[in-house]
């Protein structure tokens, strides 16, 4: 039933929700939340990405905050939350897409990594992060940030 569904959602000219993971990285001694700017419209997100063929959707997402963030850290395997975007495409039309979101405990940053040229980073609180990001959706996830470990 579910296939009849969308294979009738795509006649009636609606497009499948195509998936990404992001993490949000959070310095393990301030709590402070890394974001970093898109190549397209130099807005402040978290590092996300597609998934890749053997790595688990964490996996995919440090992966992700490697090349797009130089970040490092103890990735918590567990999901924290979800939201949803319209991703511009090349062509002129977006995509909708759901971001499954990751924590990462980062403890090493670093200035050589592979996107280093093509994106800003900055340090935020939580509640400042949250005001800096368009979706509404990941403001809640940034502003129901599990607390820090004791």
């Amino acid at each position: 039933m579910n296939a009849i569904r969308q294979s009738l959602g795509i006649l009636m000219g609606r497009r499948p929700q195509v998936m990404q993971m992001g993490m949000v990285c959070r310095c393990r001694k301030t709590g402070d939340v890394l974001l970093i700017t898109s190549r397209g419209t130099g807005r402040w997100v978290i590092p996300k990405g597609w998934p890749m063929e053997g790595k688990t959707l964490p996996g995919a997402a440090a992966a992700e905050a490697w090349e797009e963030a130089g970040v490092e850290g103890r990735v918590h395997p567990e999901e924290i939350g979800r939201y949803r975007y319209d991703k511009e495409q090349d062509r002129g039309y977006s995509v909708p897409v759901e971001v499954r979101v990751f924590l990462m405990d980062a403890d090493r940053l670093h200035d050589d990594f592979p996107e280093a040229g093509q994106r800003k980073r900055r340090w935020f609180a939580p509640q400042d992060a949250a005001r800096h990001v368009v979706e509404p959706g990941l403001k809640r996830i940034l502003l129901a940030l599990p607390p820090m470990p004791g």
